[in-house]
C-alpha cells in the first residue's frame, strides 16, 4: 500500500516501485520513526485533535511494533515504499482505524526530516565519543614519549629535532578541532521540523513546542518551507566527517611510512597487520591503508550530497531521497575507521632508538648551530651562511656536526668554540624549545594533560 494511492487508478509497476522505494536503506531509522510518531500521537491527543484514548492506543501499538522489531519477532516488508509506510501499515493492521489517525496534521516530508535529524543526532554523539577515545590515546602516548627525540620534517626532509610526543599532539589538536566542529553542528541541527507538514504547516491546532520537548529538540523550526527542505545538517556533518578523514588519512600515511624498513620508527601489533600470500617476510599496515583509502569514499559522499542539493527549488523534491545513502555511508565509514585506527595506535610499539638515530642524521640541529652564533652577536644571516658551509664540509668529510672537529668550525668562523657541541646536542636542542606550543618535554607533558582535560569537559 502506498500512502498516496487514493489519487491513482493504477498501481505502480514493479520497476517503478523498486526505483522509488527507499526502505532498503531508510529502514535503519525505524527507532527514530517510531519515536517521532509517538511524540506526534501524544501531541494529537493532548491538543484534542484526536481523542485521548485514540492517542494512547496508537502509542501502545507503536511501542509494540518497536519491541517486536528489536526482538526480531517482526521483520521489515521490503515491498513497502519506505519505513514510514511499513510502520503505519503495521500499526493499522494491529489496532485498526485508530492507526489511520496517526498521520493527521503530518506529512512524510516533515516525518522524514525529523527521522533523519534524530538518527544523525545519535550518530554524531557516537562519533564524538569515538573521537574522544582517539584523543585520549594520543594524549596518553604523548605523555609516554614526551622526551623521545625524533626528526621533525618539512617537504619530507629532516628539518629540526622534536619529540614523538609533540608530533602525536599535532594530530590531537586536529581531532580536537574535529570534535568542536561536530559539537557545534550538533547544536545547530537540534531544531524540530515536525509540524512543518508538507511545506505550509497545518490548520490543525498542533503544539510544535510540545513535540520539540518530547523529542529533545531545542525549539521548532521557524519556517515550514525551510523545515522540510533543509539538509544543511547533512551537508555540514558530511563536511565535518570529510575533514576527520583528511586527518585520519594523513596520520595513516605517516604510520605506513613509520613502519616501513626505510623508517622503522614503529611496529604495528600483529592484531592490526596482515601478511602476503607469496612473500612470507611481509607485515603490511593494511588497516592504515584502508583508512587512507576510505577517505576518498567519504569525500565522494560529501560531493554527492552537495551536488544533489545544489539545484533544488523549495520545498521538498524526490532528489532529497539521495541524502540518506550518502550520509549513512559517510557516518558508517568514519565510525569504522575510528574503531579500527584507535586500538591500532594504542598497541603499536615505538622504536625509540631508531627515532633517535634518524634524528642524529640529516643535520637537523643546523638551526641551533646558527642560533649559537647569533647569541654571540653574529647577525643571523651571517650565522646561517656559516652553518651552511659547515654542513657542506660535513658532507664532504662524511661526518655530522656533532663529530666535526673544532678546527673545521674555526675555519668557517672564529666565534665558534667548544660550547657549540653542547648547543647542538639533540636533547638540549629540544629541551631549549620552550616557547609556547614548542616541543620541549615539559611543554609536551603539559599540552597532553591539557588535552585530556578538554575532552573531559
Amino acid at each position: 500500500m502506498q500512502l498516496w494511492q487514493g489519487r491513482f487508478k493504477k498501481s505502480l509497476s514493479k520497476t517503478t516501485n523498486d526505483f522509488n522505494s527507499s526502505i532498503s536503506f531508510d529502514s535503519r531509522m525505524f527507532r527514530e520513526d517510531i519515536q517521532g510518531s509517538i511524540a506526534h500521537a501524544t501531541m494529537l491527543g493532548e491538543t484534542g485533535i484526536i481523542k485521548k484514548e485514540e492517542s494512547l492506543h496508537i502509542v501502545e501499538g507503536l511501542k509494540g511494533i518497536l519491541e517486536n522489531l528489536l526482538s526480531g519477532k517482526l521483520h521489515f516488508d521490503m515491498e513497502c515504499e519506505d519505513i514510514h509506510t511499513f510502520i503505519e501499515g503495521e500499526l493499522t493492521k494491529r489496532i485498526g482505524d485508530d492507526g489511520k489517525r496517526l498521520h493527521t496534521a503530518r506529512s512524510r516530508n516533515d516525518q522524514v526530516a525529523v527521522d533523519i535529524k534524530l538518527y544523525l543526532r545519535h550518530e554524531v554523539e557516537e562519533i564524538i565519543s569515538l573521537l574522544k577515545d582517539l584523543i585520549k590515546v594520543i594524549a596518553s602516548k604523548a605523555k609516554e614519549y614526551y622526551d623521545t627525540v625524533m626528526p621533525g620534517y618539512t617537504h619530507l626532509q629532516r628539518a629540526q629535532p622534536i619529540t614523538f610526543g609533540h608530533h602525536l599532539l599535532a594530530y590531537g589538536e586536529m581531532f580536537l578541532r574535529d570534535l568542536s566542529r561536530l559539537q557545534d553542528c550538533r547544536k545547530r541541527m537540534n531544531i524540530n521540523p515536525l509540524g512543518s507538514c508538507a511545506l505550509a504547516g497545518t490548520t490543525y491546532p498542533i503544539d510544535r513546542h510540545m513535540t520539540s520537548e518530547l523529542l529533545g529538540f531545542d525549539a521548532p523550526t521557524n519556517n515550514s518551507l525551510d523545515g522540510v527542505s533543509d539538509r544543511d545538517y547533512c551537508l555540514e556533518i558530511a563536511s565535518d566527517l570529510s575533514i576527520i578523514m583528511v586527518h585520519l588519512s594523513r596520520f595513516s600515511e605517516e604510520m605506513i611510512m613509520w613502519c616501513s624498513w626505510e623508517f622503522k620508527f614503529v611496529e604495528l601489533d600483529d592484531a592490526f597487520s596482515t601478511g602476503s600470500s607469496i612473500m612470507p617476510q611481509k607485515k603490511n599496515p593494511d588497516i592504515a591503508e584502508l583508512v587512507r583509502g576510505k577517505s576518498g569514499r567519504v569525500f565522494g559522499d560529501t560531493m554527492g550530497l552537495l551536488t544533489a542539493m545544489k539545484g533544488i527549488a523549495l520545498a521538498y523534491n524526490k532528489d532529497m531521497q539521495e541524502d540518506k545513502e550518502a550520509i549513512f555511508d559517510a557516518v558508517d565509514s568514519v565510525k569504522m575507521c575510528l574503531i579500527s585506527f584507535t586500538p591500532m595506535l594504542d598497541t603499536m610499539t615505538v622504536l625509540k632508538n631508531k627515532m633517535r638515530s634518524a634524528a642524529a642524521g640529516g643535520f637537523i640541529n643546523a638551526t641551533d648551530c646558527a642560533d649559537y652564533l647569533t647569541k654571540k652577536g653574529i647577525p643571523f644571516r651571517d650565522a646561517y651562511k656559516a652553518t651552511g658551509a659547515l654542513v657542506a664540509r660535513c658532507i664532504d668529510l662524511g661526518t655530522d656536526l656533532e663529530n666535526l672537529p673544532m678546527e673545521e668550525y674555526k675555519k668557517v668562523h672564529s666565534a665558534f668554540d667548544d660550547g657549540v657541541y653542547e648547543a647542538i646536542n639533540l636533547e638540549k636542542c629540544v629541551a631549549d624549545r620552550t616557547s609556547f606550543g614548542g616541543p620541549a618535554p615539559q611543554n609536551v607533558m603539559k599540552q597532553a594533560e591539557d588535552m585530556l582535560k578538554k575532552i573531559e569537559d
